[in-house]
């Protein structure tokens, strides 16, 4: 079984002036950074606000997305609190030829381990074929995972439950199990991880540091010395002053106007701390100049 590992993107998804999904330039970004670095990339993900889109503009993208030249490199989010949605569009994807998937349990509601063990199983049975990445995020979904849930997920779905991304971050030091892919969130913890066993990152802000995030990681895997792991830690800690999604539309836009459209609630930054950033990352000599030559 392929294991998932290395640097991917949690990316950002494009909306037109009408707040419909550009599925073109949704597309062309997340090939864009495998491009700049990113073994992968997580679609609709929180970061690019797949709670928001409806379920026929998913549908719409995942089959342009087929076409993709990088079409084995996508870990496919749901975004969904629907456990029949999530199934049916997972049953899509898999037409589609896409087997990975990252899900986090559904939000609002207040459970527990066992719900949990529940909601997966249910899943699992419907769409035997598919690997799953757990999304360990409480801070979203209100729920953390613990050690013991997803090691009894595992036991019990070996070929299917294939690995976990932590944002919560109580995992990704003490979880061991072989052959199963642990991803913290941050590329603060990308090093860190590495040191304790761990296969890479899934974050929001690789839409602009695939090129440190990847030195980084291909530094640790050769045995080099780290000379970059300082300024990612440095560039992640600057956005991690504002809500990230808010921060990268925010900087992209500079770029691109068409960032500038997300949708409610979800917001861009004042001016006044959009300025912050830019000039924060300037004194890092990071630019969206810089990501251009990555």
């Amino acid at each position: 079984m392929k294991k998932i590992k290395g640097i991917y993107a949690a990316s950002m998804s494009v909306f037109n002036d009408d707040l419909s999904l550009n599925i073109f330039k949704t597309i062309n970004h997340a090939e864009q950074i495998i491009e700049q670095g990113c073994h992968g990339v997580a679609i609709f993900g929180s970061t690019g606000q797949a709670q928001l889109i409806s379920i026929s503009e998913k549908i719409s993208l995942l089959n342009e997305l087929s076409k993709s030249k990088y079409q084995d490199k996508y870990l496919i989010g749901m975004g969904l609190n629907s456990l029949s949605e999530t199934i049916n569009v997972m049953r899509v994807a898999r037409s589609l030829n896409f087997n990975d998937f990252l899900i986090m349990p559904p939000a609002y509601y207040k459970y527990g381990d066992s719900e949990v063990i529940e909601f997966y199983s249910r899943v699992v049975d419907a769409v035997p074929e598919s690997k799953i990445v757990l999304y360990n995020f409480e801070k979203l979904c209100g729920y953390k995972f613990s050690i013991e849930c997803v090691e009894e997920l595992v036991k019990r779905f070996p070929k299917q439950i294939v690995g976990v991304k932590d944002s919560s971050y109580n995992l990704y030091e003490n979880l061991k199990i072989d052959n199963f892919s642990i991803m913290p969130g941050s590329e603060l913890k990308l090093l860190k991880g590495l040191e304790l066993g761990c296969d890479g990152i899934i974050t929001a802000t690789c839409n602009v540091t695939a090129n440190l995030s990847r030195k980084v990681y291909d530094d640790f895997n050769e045995k080099k010395l780290q000379t970059t792991n300082e300024i990612l830690c440095k560039v992640r800690s600057t956005f991690d002053q504002f809500n990230l999604i808010s921060g990268l539309h925010s900087f992209m836009s500079d770029q691109d106007e068409i960032y500038k459209n997300v949708i409610p609630p979800v917001s861009l930054l004042k001016e006044k701390d959009k300025k912050k950033l830019v000039e924060d990352l300037s004194k890092l000599n990071f630019t969206l100049g810089s990501l251009a030559k990555a």
